[in-house]
């Protein structure tokens, strides 16, 4: 006997002929592709993609908007990508909320190159207020229900400046301070990568990972942008505005994302940035615009 391939289709089929003449078996057709999935997969979203379109078409029906938003894991448009988003609050929100957030402006460390960290010891300098007032004049067509801001004096100058003329209450939180970083506060880099060099490059190449006596800031950072979230998201209102600093604004973004710690440096927001981010009622986010700064090199005003 020998072994024939048959050419007939993508995938090869092997049958054996008779070395005197051609076997008389037909060739077989292309093979074809079955799914072993289960069918009550199938049926069991299309359950609910069939509630989702009798309540468009019939409002009136005994399904409800909240039974919906927690059977369908919706993003925009997007139906049925559950895992693909992250819900920052892991409840349903009242309505969706816009939220813009802003990087305090120029502060007397950043301008001598020194690690801040939670100190309050470094404030606000002339530039920084002169970039505090161009963000006020680039969103001051924007409604705001409230403003959220850090109280440690960079933030909060940053924020009483923006806020200045808006009636609506101006909240300071706890949970949007800055990364507490021990002994290295106050220090200029050049210092703190000469006095501590291990510990420095820890902080700069792998800040996941950089810990003094056993405590992680930035990983505890997560815990405290997550408990922020909580807390703006559950506020009552549609728009709100925080104004806070670049560590915590990194890992509020991240967490937001979905991504973890070691992601810390992947973002970057500069003195009187702007990001914006939208959420829908399960608390899942999308990212509108990142670390928007023309307002600081022209008299840009923001319309979203």
């Amino acid at each position: 006997m020998r072994v024939c391939a048959s050419l007939a289709s993508s995938r090869p089929s092997v049958f054996l002929c008779s070395p005197r003449r051609r076997a008389s078996t037909p060739r077989p057709p292309h093979p074809v592709l079955r799914c072993s999935c289960d069918k009550s997969h199938f049926s069991h979203h299309t359950g609910k993609l069939e509630n989702l379109i009798a309540h468009v078409q019939n409002p009136s029906s005994n399904v409800s908007i909240d039974q919906l938003e927690r059977q369908v894991p919706m993003t925009g448009g997007a139906y049925d990508f559950k895992g693909s988003t992250t819900s920052v609050t892991n409840e349903i929100l009242l309505s969706p909320k816009k939220v813009t957030l802003v990087r305090h402006g120029l502060s007397s460390w950043n301008n001598e190159n020194r690690i801040q960290g939670s100190s309050n010891l470094s404030i606000l300098t002339d530039i920084g207020a002169r970039q505090a007032e161009k963000c006020r004049d680039a969103i001051t067509d924007i409604s705001f229900d409230i403003c959220f801001s850090s109280p440690i004096s960079r933030a909060k100058s940053t924020a009483e400046l923006i806020w200045h003329g808006r009636d609506k209450p101006l909240v300071f939180l706890d949970s949007l301070k800055e990364a507490h970083l021990f002994f290295l506060e106050g220090m200029t880099n050049a210092d703190a990568k000469m006095k501590y060099p291990e510990l420095y490059t820890t902080w700069r190449e792998d800040p996941a990972n950089f810990n003094v006596d056993g405590i992680y800031p930035v990983r505890k950072l997560w815990g405290t942008a997550r408990e922020a979230w909580r807390e703006i998201l559950s506020s009552p209102g549609e728009s709100f505005l925080v104004i806070t600093h670049k560590s915590i604004l990194r890992a509020l973004i991240c967490t937001a994302l979905g991504l973890g710690p070691e992601r810390f440096r992947a973002i970057d927001v500069n003195n009187g940035g702007i990001s914006v981010f939208t959420f829908n009622r399960r608390g899942e986010a999308i990212l509108q615009s990142l670390n928007m700064t023309a307002h600081m090199y022209s008299n840009h005003i923001y319309h979203y």
